[in-house]
């Protein structure tokens, strides 16, 4: 890549940042720390931390996160532990089934969390088959335990993320460094929280910050579970006085300070430079088989926790057969209406094909700047580049309903962009929306396959006489091609079940994207609960397609597109 090329590329980079990352997110604090006349002030901030109602909703949404992040930890260590030093049967299927919750969305989760753990849900419906309750002593699961079944959800779904860090954190633990340690003495538990768990430090904390700041700011399972005292559902409510309170801007500006205090302080722990790192057939050579008791503990772990994940999603299959579900563990009725109603009703279709429309053009956007910037990253040798990696990096720090929140903002009347206000048209905002904040998912694939790929075959190319763009083109894309289908596929399948973004941005029910849709047929009378899991089916069954395709394409290198 030639110098000229690389400069104008950076310079897109920055502008194109700057108008649909900076300007949104000022949007933002400008309507939280300016006041009418345009002066800075504290005073919205200040009234936000005097009502209680709110201080109540951010503490809610911390302690959401700070729950769901500790479940998901003490679920992935184990797991990333055992994948990555035993050996045991079918271990190649446990480790990709285990991925499986991340396909799942925990928005479609929830409506078959309501279904197993209502009042006359699956649970309690058992409970009383077996003479444990009565019908005068049904427990009312989602009322008093409301709290704890968001943060399960959200822990089952968002495990993987962390998962997938701790497992390429083990893999770059020099294995002499342990057996060290167990030359001395140190074995067991002791060595592991003396020797291992400090290498691997790093990971933890990298997929830590990410599932902290997105249980911080979930908005569609604190929704589907009628539960409004938490920061993201306070927001949501606030846009219909976003023209004239100032109130929102302020809870979207602390969301956003919160966030990116966690990520920084995410960043300067895992930024320090690992030197416990080994050539990687070294460590695989090191695996260790155990015995028949060990293999069949690791095979249930593996298969009980991907078992508990989806079983919110098994409920919503279940659901989506369902012609009527009251009153017993399974449906009194079957039926395949339910689909044949979906790919028909006036509300799914639009939504269907709304989805395939945003998700198509934010992949492409994505796909074209993602390949710059890691052609910038890996092949230049400007000034900036890592600045530039840094900032492409930034999307995954920014939460979706922050993000959400300041395009509404800046397109509203009498502002710069309001020839593009959501409430007549959201199609362009939601495009831009998607492809800003996957864009992160692009370049780390990219860039991935980049690094993997000699640069010796682009220079032999060059020395034939090859111009450096037109072989870029010809010899290196091929061989990243892989990569870029992974990247494309995740952001393509990512988008389409988006929350935050499209049920801000879509205000109109012939914009609606599939999340929107599932939403509001929830809250239909009928069997609109039953449209929307068959709805909740199809889409769940692209995702998985889609996310089965990308990992099949990236192979081991898959986890890197989650890396903080």
């Amino acid at each position: 890549m030639t110098k000229r090329l690389a400069y104008l590329i950076f310079a897109f980079t920055v502008i194109f940042f700057c108008v649909f990352f900076v300007w949104p997110i000022w949007q933002v604090l400008k309507g939280g720390f300016i006041d009418t006349n345009g002066h800075f002030t504290l005073d919205y901030i200040f009234t936000v931390f005097q009502n209680h109602v709110y201080i109540k909703g951010i503490l809610n949404s911390i302690y959401l996160a700070i729950v769901t992040t500790i479940i998901a930890l003490f679920i992935s260590l184990p797991l990333a532990y055992f994948a990555d030093r035993y050996q045991f049967p079918g271990k190649k299927i446990f480790t990709n089934i285990i991925l499986l919750p991340i396909m799942l969305p925990p928005f479609v989760g929830a409506i078959g969390v309501q279904q197993i753990f209502g009042t006359r849900g699956i649970l309690n419906l058992i409970l009383l088959k077996c003479n444990i309750i009565d019908n005068a002593h049904l427990i009312d699961w989602l009322g008093s335990y409301k709290f704890l079944g968001m943060c399960l959800l959200n822990a089952l779904s968002l495990y993987p993320i962390l998962y997938l860090n701790i497992v390429s954190a083990l893999a770059n633990i020099d294995p002499a460094m342990e057996e060290a340690a167990g030359n001395l003495g140190c074995h067991g538990l002791r060595r592991y929280f003396r020797i291992t768990f400090p290498l691997i430090r790093p990971g933890v904390f990298a997929g830590s910050t990410l599932v902290f700041i997105w249980a911080f700011t979930e908005l569609g399972v604190p929704l589907m579970f009628d539960y409004n005292r938490v920061v993201s559902v306070q927001i949501y409510n606030g846009l219909k006085e976003i023209g004239n309170n100032p109130m929102p801007y302020a809870l979207v500006s602390i969301v956003l300070i919160l966030s990116l205090i966690f990520y920084v302080l995410g960043k300067l722990i895992t930024g320090r430079q690992s030197y416990a790192t080994v050539v990687k057939a070294s460590h695989g050579s090191s695996l260790r088989r155990i015995g028949a008791l060990k293999q069949t503990m690791c095979c249930s772990l593996f298969g009980g926790v991907t078992l508990l994940a989806v079983l919110p999603h098994v409920a919503v299959v279940i659901t989506s057969f369902a012609g009527d579900w009251y009153n017993s563990i399974l449906p009194n009725v079957w039926t395949l209406d339910n689909y044949k109603i979906t790919l028909g009703h006036p509300l799914t279709i639009p939504a269907i094909e709304n989805s395939l429309i945003y998700s198509s053009f934010a992949t492409i956007a994505a796909l074209i700047i993602g390949v710059c910037i890691a052609f910038v990253i890996v092949r230049s040798h400007i000034r900036g580049r890592n600045i530039l990696d840094t900032v492409t990096m930034l999307p995954l720090a920014v939460p979706g309903l922050v993000m959400a929140f300041g395009y509404f903002a800046m397109s509203q009347k009498g502002r710069a962009f309001d020839f593009l206000n959501p409430i007549e048209n959201p199609t362009i905002l939601l495009i831009l929306s998607y492809s800003v904040r996957k864009l992160p998912f692009m370049v780390r694939s990219a860039v991935s396959g980049l690094q993997q790929m000699s640069y010796t075959y682009e220079e032999a190319a060059q020395n034939l006489g090859c111009p450096p763009l037109k072989a870029s083109i010809v010899v290196t894309f091929p061989l990243i091609m892989a990569n870029l289908l992974a990247g494309g596929l995740l952001v393509f399948s990512q988008t389409m079940l988006e929350v935050s973004d499209s049920l801000i941005l879509a205000q109109k029910q012939q914009f609606y994207p599939i999340t929107k849709a599932i939403y509001e047929l929830m809250n239909l009378f009928g069997d609109g609960p039953f449209l929307a899991c068959a709805l909740g089916v199809w889409a769940m069954a692209f995702l998985a397609t889609a996310i089965i395709g990308a990992s099949i394409f990236m192979g081991k290198n898959f986890g890197a597109i989650f890396r903080a």
